[in-house]
C-alpha cells in the first residue's frame, strides 16, 4: 500500500491548535493499527529554534537523536507512540542552507536556482523521506495562510498532490469561527477568506476543522460548506474544551478519523476510544487533592516556555488520581521580594531548565525554602545546578559557590567541560539528546523508576564540577545518577527529604498521557502527600480550588 498524505495548514490566526489537531488524528489513525509518522514544517528562516528566545517561540523540544525542535513536536510523542528524530521537523533556514549548499558544490550543473524548482523539491523530498514505510505521514504547515514565508511549502504540497496522486493525498484546514456576543452570532466570514486565500494557491481543503467555542449548528456547517466547496460532513467542530487530552474524543465523536480513512481509502477499523475517555475522566473527577505546584521560572509570562515540565505534572497528576493545580512564579520577582510568603501553601516547588543569570537567585532563595521546610523539590537541568549551589552555599561553606555561567570568579562548582570550551558556535552545539544514566541502589531516583540503567534525553552546557564532589558527598548530599562514560553526574539528591530529587536532563520530554515519567509520578505523589498531612493538621486552611465545568461532548458508541 502506498503511503497517504495529510497537510494541516491553518488560517485566521496562528495558536489556534494545528499541532494538537494533527496530534490528535495521529491518536485516532494509531488507534486504527496504522504506522504514522509526522512532522512540524516552520517557514523561519532560523536553522531550529535553539537559538530563539522562549517568548517568542515557547518550548524547545528535544527528540532522541538530539535536535532542538518546535513544541508541537512534543505534542506528537506524547498523543502517540511515535519516537520522532531531526528529520522529522524543518523549518525555511534548513531548507535554504541545504540547497544553497548544493549550488556551492556546483549540483545544479551552473543553472539559476529558484524557489520553483529546488526550494520546493527539497521539501517535497524531506516529505518522502518522513513517509517511506508508513501508512500515514501527517504534515503540520506552521503560520497561517497568506504569510509570505509560507508560500514555498504551501507550493510545495500542492505539487505534491499531483506527484503522487491526489488519491494518496488529504489537506485539512484549521480555522476560526468566533462568536460575537453583541450581536449572539456565530461568524464564518474569516473561515471563507481564510479558505478563499488557500483556494488562490491552488489548495483546495478536503476537511475543515472550525476552532469556535460551541457545537457549530447544521445551518452554519451548511453556509460554510457552501461558501468552501467541500461537503457539510466535513466541516468538523474543532470545539474548546477543558484539556487538551479531550481532543481527541471530540474528533472522534464526529467521526474525523473515519471521514479521512475513507477520503484515503484507508480501510483500517477503529478500536474504541476507552483509555482517553478515562484520562479525560480522571481529569475531570480526581480522587484526590487539590495539590498545589509551584513552578519557579523566568519565563512564566508565556507558559508554553514549559509546556512539557506542565504536561508531564498533568501525567503525574494521572498516575495518583489527583487534582494539580500549578501556581507559576517569576523567579526575578523572588528575587525583590523581603519574605516568601509566595511560596507558602504550596505542597511541591519545581525548577525547569533555562539559560543566563537572570532571576538565578530567586530561584536560588525557592530551593533553599523548600530544602529547609521539607517541601518536595524537584529539580530540572539548571534546578540541579542551583540545588548543588545552593547546598554548597549554605550547607558546605561554600559561600562564594556559583557557576560560570553566572560569573567570572568564585567556587564554579558548575562548570564548563572541556570540549564546550572550545566552542565558538552557539546554536545546536550543547549536550543535546539521549544519554545514558547509572543510578544508585537505594536511592529515590532507583526506587522511582525500578531500574538502575536509564536512558534520558539533555539539553544543556554546563556540568557539576566534579572536583567538588567529595566535599558535599561528606556534607550529606547524594550522587544518584551518573553517566557510565565520561563519570558526569545525572542526578543528584537529598535524604531524609519527602523528595528532593533532582537531574541533569529533561524528562519531561519523554513522558506520555499513559506513559506518565516515573520521576513526575513520584514528585506529584510526594507532593500530594504533604497536601493530605497539611488537611490533617488543625488551623491549616488549603484553598478549595472552584470545579471548571466540564464539556459538554459525549463518546460515540461507534466502532
Amino acid at each position: 500500500m502506498k503511503t497517504k498524505y495529510i497537510f494541516v495548514t491553518g488560517g485566521v490566526l496562528s495558536s489556534l491548535g494545528k499541532g494538537l489537531s494533527a496530534a490528535s488524528l495521529a491518536a485516532l489513525l494509531e488507534n486504527r493499527g496504522l504506522k504514522i509518522s509526522l512532522m512540524k514544517m516552520d517557514p523561519y528562516l532560523n536553522v531550529d529554534p535553539g537559538t530563539m528566545n522562549p517568548f517568542q517561540h515557547g518550548e524547545v523540544f528535544v527528540t532522541e537523536d538530539g535536535a532542538e525542535t518546535d513544541l508541537d513536536l512534543g505534542h506528537y510523542e506524547r498523543f502517540t507512540n511515535v519516537n520522532l528524530k531531526r528529520e522529522n521537523s524543518i523549518t525555511a533556514g534548513q531548507v535554504y542552507e541545504t540547497v544553497i549548499a548544493k549550488e556551492r558544490r556546483g549540483e545544479f550543473l551552473g543553472g539559476t536556482v529558484q524557489v520553483i524548482p529546488h526550494i520546493t523539491d527539497e521539501i517535497k523530498e524531506r516529505i518522502r523521506k518522513i513517509g517511506k514505510e508508513k501508512d500515514v505521514a501527517i504534515v503540520e504547515i506552521g503560520g497561517t495562510v497568506g504569510d509570505i514565508e509560507s508560500l514555498p511549502f504551501l507550493e510545495a504540497i500542492r505539487q505534491f498532490r499531483f506527484d503522487v496522486g491526489e488519491e494518496n493525498v488529504c489537506f485539512i484546514h484549521l480555522t476560526l469561527v468566533p462568536y460575537l456576543g453583541t450581536s449572539g452570532e456565530l461568524k464564518t466570514k474569516p473561515t471563507q477568506h481564510s479558505v478563499q486565500k488557500l483556494r488562490e494557491i491552488g489548495i483546495q481543503p478536503d476537511f475543515l476543522l472550525c476552532r469556535t467555542d460551541r457545537i457549530l449548528p447544521p445551518d452554519i456547517r451548511g453556509k460554510i460548506a457552501l461558501f468552501c466547496n467541500l461537503q457539510a460532513e466535513r466541516v468538523i467542530t474543532a470545539k474548546d474544551v477543558s484539556n487538551i487530552y479531550e481532543v481527541p474524543l471530540v474528533y472522534f465523536e464526529q467521526g474525523l478519523d473515519e471521514k479521512v480513512c475513507k477520503r484515503l481509502g484507508l480501510k483500517a477499523k477503529s478500536k474504541g476510544l476507552e483509555k482517553w475517555a478515562k484520562i479525560v475522566q480522571t481529569l475531570t473527577s480526581p480522587s484526590k487533592g487539590p495539590t498545589e505546584i509551584g513552578i519557579v521560572g523566568k519565563y512564566v509570562d508565556l507558559t508554553e516556555s514549559y509546556k512539557s515540565v506542565s504536561e508531564a505534572l498533568v501525567h503525574g497528576a494521572i498516575a495518583n488520581n489527583c487534582k494539580l493545580s500549578l501556581r507559576y512564579i517569576d523567579s526575578e520577582k523572588l528575587e525583590k521580594e523581603t519574605d516568601l510568603s509566595v511560596l507558602k501553601g504550596l505542597s511541591g516547588i519545581l525548577v525547569p531548565g533555562g539559560f543566563g543569570n537572570r532571576g538565578v537567585e530567586g530561584k536560588i532563595r525557592a530551593i533553599q525554602y523548600a530544602r529547609e521546610n521539607k517541601i518536595p523539590y524537584f529539580g530540572i537541568c539548571i534546578g540541579l545546578q542551583l540545588a548543588i549551589i545552593e547546598y554548597s552555599r549554605h550547607v558546605c561553606g561554600l559561600n562564594k559557590a556559583t557557576s560560570r555561567e553566572f560569573s567570572t570568579t568564585g567556587e564554579f562548582v558548575i562548570d564548563l567541560m572541556e570540549d564546550q570550551r572550545r566552542v565558538e558556535r552557539v546554536g545546536g552545539s550543547m549536550r543535546l539528546g539521549s544519554y545514558a544514566c547509572e543510578l544508585k541502589m537505594g536511592s529515590q531516583a532507583e526506587k522511582a523508576y525500578g531500574k538502575s540503567k536509564i536512558s534520558e534525553r539533555h539539553r544543556h552546557r554546563y556540568e557539576f564540577n566534579n572536583h567538588y564532589k567529595t566535599i558535599l558527598e561528606d556534607s550529606g548530599m547524594v550522587f544518584s545518577g551518573m553517566n557510565p562514560e565520561t563519570g558526569l553526574v545525572e542526578m543528584m539528591e537529598i535524604p531524609n527529604h519527602p523528595w528532593f530529587v533532582t537531574c541533569q536532563f529533561h524528562p519531561e520530554f519523554k513522558s506520555k498521557p499513559f506513559l506518565p515519567h516515573p520521576l513526575f509520578v513520584g514528585f506529584v505523589k510526594a507532593a500530594v502527600g504533604l497536601s493530605l498531612q497539611k488537611r490533617k493538621e488543625p488551623k491549616t486552611k488549603i484553598p478549595i480550588l472552584k470545579k471548571k465545568s466540564r464539556s459538554d461532548f459525549r463518546i460515540s458508541a461507534r466502532n
